[in-house]
């Protein structure tokens, strides 16, 4: 998946601003082009993460040319920028994983007392815990 990208051009004081329009208050910069925009991929996955996280729709990309008529963004360019579709996928996947049998106790013990099933627990330490998530909201 495909989403636009506004670029700010870098000054002598300032880095390259890129700016996903897409998904509200999703942003990045960078000191060369390629850092920005890399930036912004990783923005991006974090910012449909935590809005998946949350319940909330991620907005579909829109058109390119409608971003650049965007009076806002007069005097930037303009780009794409690839987002892993599979962030959206939230099919429920059965997984085998390895663990000492003192650590399994332990992580039963803490998903009792969380009132939640071993696999509850996991996901819901995982999507509570992911630090692109704090970062992003």
């Amino acid at each position: 998946m495909r989403y636009p990208v506004a670029i700010e051009p870098a000054t002598d004081t300032t880095c390259f601003g890129v700016a996903v329009p897409d998904l509200p208050g999703c942003f990045s910069a960078g000191d060369t082009l390629d850092e920005a925009i890399t930036a912004a991929e990783e923005s991006a996955a974090a910012w449909i993460d935590a809005t998946l996280d949350a319940g909330d729709p991620v907005p579909p990309p829109s058109n390119l040319d409608a971003i650049r008529r965007n009076p806002d963004y007069t005097g930037w360019i303009f780009g794409l920028i690839s987002v892993d579709a599979a962030l959206l996928d939230d099919t429920v996947e059965r997984v085998n994983i390895t663990l000492p049998r003192r650590v399994l106790r332990r992580l039963d013990a803490l998903a009792r007392s969380a009132g939640e099933t071993r696999s509850g627990y996991i996901a819901h330490q995982v999507t509570l815990e992911d630090p692109r998530r704090r970062s992003v909201a």
